[in-house]
Formats: C-alpha cells, structure tokens, sequence
C-alpha cells in the first residue's frame, strides 16, 4: 500500500513539475535615473513554450531580457530562471540560456565552422567536425556554407551561426532580442521552425520582437509593453495576425 502512495505521489509531482514555470518574473520593477523602464512587470514562461513580448522602442523589452541574462538587477521584484534568482547567482542561470541578439559578434576571419567550435570552447564543450556541422545544418546553415569566412556572410548566415552556438550549448532557455530584424522572408521562416523544433524539444523561449505577424505565428502566448507596463496577455491561437496589429495599434496610440 505505502508503495503505491508512494508512485502516486511521484506522479502527481511529475506532472506538477511539468508546468512549473522555468522563466518568472515577479512584480519587477527598473528605473534608470528616475524612469522607470519596467514597471510591476510579471511573466511567467513554462518549458516547451514560447512567449513574445510585443512593444514599441523603450518599451522595456530590451531590459527585461538583460534582467533575465543577470545584466541588470531589478530594482524591485524578483527574476528567476529554473528557480534561480538571477540578480544573486548570475553565473549559473547564465549556462542554462543561448542568447540570441539582433546582430550576433561572430569573428569574420573565421569561418561558420570555427566560430561555431571556438564559442562551443569557451563554453567548456568540446565537438568533432561533423558534430558541429550537423549543428549548423540543423539550425538552418548551407553545407557550402561551413568553411568560409563570416566576412562574407549575409545577417541571416550570422544569425543561424549564433543560433547554433546557442543550439550546441543545450540550451534550456533562449532569450531572442529583435532575433529577425534585417532577415529576408526565408530566412525569417527558417528562423521560425527552428524555434518551434526548439520549443518542442522542452526548450522555454522569450521572443522580444516588433514584428507582429512573425510573434503571432512563432510564439503560443504574446504579452504587449507599453512604457514598461505589460498592458495585454493572450494567447495566440485566440487571435488573428490582423487582430492582433489592430489591439497592437489601439494600445500604443492610447
């Protein structure tokens, strides 16, 4: 019988632990030199799933995520990453995120291939050749493409590198900032399969973006900042791309 209660009882917390939240973000508030930028912000991001954060320039998105990276301490609330807050232990929350920023530092005179094994290193991980191709194919990157300098390299080449090295991290969180600003449609629509292979391989992801009809396909709940306030949450699936640009507009131009 006591066996019995026991396997409940693991179950029971298994299935608990699924739909704990592995991002939270809890009443937080930031200001910089009296302006707040973030104000009485909460979120929470539960694994396998994608959030967007919809806002206008300064709306807070930018520093919610350098918040999450352990960059910026908020100066109220709390934020953690897999229950780790990330003001107070910013070294071990930072191994479980791949960071995604609008332009990714990749060295130009090296190669995708190189670049890929070099940040791989410095991570502590250690890759053959055909490993750390089959990396950059998988996040979307021309075979022809591997062994030539990134000098040459268009932004969407860049970014699949950088998502890569995110990739090869085994990254459990991924934290996107303005991740297709500059992208040409394919290479946008690559960049959104990738993130939902990612997500439904357990991986939680925050998507900072402007672009509406990209967030609305890719992401399964949205959340809109105006001035540092989270003015909306949904769920996409209950609007449509169309919608979604009109309540967009109505909130910024209120």
């Amino acid at each position: 019988m006591m066996q019995i209660q026991i396997l409940f009882l693991f179950l029971h917390l298994s299935c608990i632990n699924r739909y704990l939240a592995m991002i939270q973000i809890q009443n937080v508030s930031k200001s910089f030199k009296g302006n707040l930028a973030v104000d009485n912000l909460n979120l929470d991001i539960k694994k396998g799933e994608i959030l967007g954060l919809l806002g206008a320039n300064g709306a807070g998105k930018s520093t919610t995520i350098n918040m999450l990276l352990g960059f910026l301490s908020p100066d109220a609330g709390k934020v953690t990453i897999n229950d780790i807050d990330t003001s107070k232990n910013a070294s071990e929350t930072r191994k479980l995120i791949g960071y995604i920023p609008e332009n990714v530092n990749l060295y130009p005179y090296l190669t995708g291939t190189e670049n890929l094994d070099y940040f791989c290193k410095l991570a502590g991980l250690k890759y053959s050749k055909n490993e750390l191709e089959a990396y950059l194919i998988t996040c979307g990157l021309a075979k022809d493409a591997h062994h030539k300098k990134v000098s040459g390299y268009s932004k969407g080449m860049r970014q699949k590198v950088g998502i890569a090295i995110a990739y090869a991290k085994k990254a459990k969180v991924y934290l996107l900032d303005e991740p297709a600003s500059g992208l040409d449609p394919l290479a946008s629509n690559e960049l959104s399969e990738l993130l939902k292979k990612l997500a439904s391989e357990g991986a939680t992801i925050l998507m900072a973006s402007h672009d509406i009809f990209r967030v609305r396909e890719v992401c399964h709940r949205i959340g809109i900042l105006k001035k540092g306030i989270l003015v909306k949450q949904l769920n996409s699936k209950d609007v449509s791309a169309n919608e979604l640009e009109t309540l967009y507009l109505q909130f910024m131009q209120n």
